[in-house]
């Protein structure tokens, strides 16, 4: 079983910026691929990011290429979203999760999960 917990959201202005962080209680944690996804209200669960279990494969959705890095710190047990000029359209609720499988984007293939974590970009 693996727990994680999303910190690090909040209110910021357009154009701003904000770290998300996610700590896995997991003593495996370095053989899982790490993913971030957001849901904005009304919409459905999207990737946004994710990292191979050693980090050195990253891999994005388009729409925040050039504006978000996703980080890991294996020692830590932490995985980070860095969110750089940030637009009204970002908001949502970011969730991170654990996979087994290798480069997923897919919500389903994700055994994890936090609780989610809100973002609200004002314009």
């Amino acid at each position: 079983q693996v727990q994680l917990v999303e910190s690090g959201g909040g209110l910021v202005q357009t154009g701003g910026s904000l770290r998300l962080s996610c700590a896995a209680s997991a003593r495996t944690f370095s053989s899982y691929t790490m993913g971030w996804f957001r849901q904005a209200q009304g919409n459905e669960r999207e990737f946004v990011a994710g990292a191979s279990w050693s980090g050195d494969y990253t891999y994005y959705t388009d729409s925040v290429k050039d504006r978000f890095t996703i980080s890991r710190d294996n020692a830590e047990n932490t995985v980070y979203l860095q969110m750089n000029s940030l637009k009204p359209g970002d908001t949502a609720v970011y969730y991170c999760a654990a996979s087994r499988l290798v480069s997923s984007r897919m919500s389903q293939d994700y055994e994890y999960w936090g609780r989610g974590i809100q973002v609200t970009v004002s314009s």
